[in-house]
């Protein structure tokens, strides 16, 4: 029996909880045990599993750690350091995701090299002592932004580098299709990820970016400010369609 304890602080419920979902989905049907306890200061997830999956929890595990790291522990580094405000919330949500996502396959590779996985490990200390060198990476990405936050407040700059970025992106999905309807916008891709999830204006943009695909298909009748940030980011990527009840029904069909 192969034994693990990941310790998350109490702070950090909510990455706590994330973590205890994604690492769910991978050993429900596999005969694991997988539960959480409540210890002094730190929520300890509790991983057993047959001597024999020791190599499939690991890939799991780290899977899962390499994915919370690159995701929600950059954002709150963006969150805390980024100083320049952009135009509007959807602008802004738009430059952090893409900042999210700029370059992860080397942050993946600096946190994997990093990880050890022995009896337990405490994230946030691995993070803080171990992760040094990621750290000054996105260091350095922030800082080039808030050195040129003056030029970039210019909103044809700040297109270009946000273009840039999205541009720089690896391909995540082949294709996809947005629609926008009267309560938001729906996305809809080869395994029907967001198709039950109404987007809203500030989301689309951003949930888009994180998609990183190579065509989009964009069905709408009417204008707003996502479509055109979009268009203005993606360009020859996007494909526009008119929408109707016609293909409504058809997306629908296939959720």
């Amino acid at each position: 029996m192969w034994e693990f304890a990941l310790n998350i602080t109490n702070d950090n419920q909510v990455i706590a909880d994330k973590m205890k979902e994604i690492l769910s989905q991978y050993f429900e049907l596999s005969n694991c045990i997988l539960t959480s306890i409540e210890e002094k200061n730190y929520h300890k997830i509790l991983i057993a599993v047959d001597s024999k999956m020791e190599e499939y929890a690991k890939k799991v595990i780290t899977s899962a750690i390499i994915e919370i790291i690159c995701n929600d522990f950059k954002e709150s580094y963006l969150d805390e350091y980024l100083l320049f405000n952009v135009h509007d919330k959807i602008e802004m949500f738009a430059f952090k995701k893409a900042l999210v996502n700029f370059d992860r396959e080397t942050d993946k590779f600096i946190i994997k090299k990093n990880l050890e996985l022995r009896t337990d490990l405490f994230l946030e200390s691995f993070y803080q002592f171990k992760l040094k060198s990621l750290q000054s990476k996105w260091n350095e990405l922030v800082s080039l932004a808030n050195e040129n936050r003056e030029y970039l407040l210019s909103n044809e700059s700040f297109i270009d580098l946000l273009k840039f970025l999205v541009d720089n992106l690896d391909i995540c999905e082949e294709e996809i299709s947005v629609i926008k309807e009267d309560c938001g916008y729906r996305i809809f891709t080869d395994n029907n990820l967001y198709s039950n999830s109404i987007l809203n204006e500030e989301n689309i943009v951003s949930s888009v970016i994180d998609l990183s695909p190579q065509k989009i298909n964009l069905y709408f009748n009417e204008r707003s400010s996502a479509i055109t940030l979009l268009e203005q980011i993606f360009e020859e990527r996007i494909t526009k369609n008119k929408l109707s009840f016609k293909n409504i029904e058809k997306f629908k069909l296939n959720i």
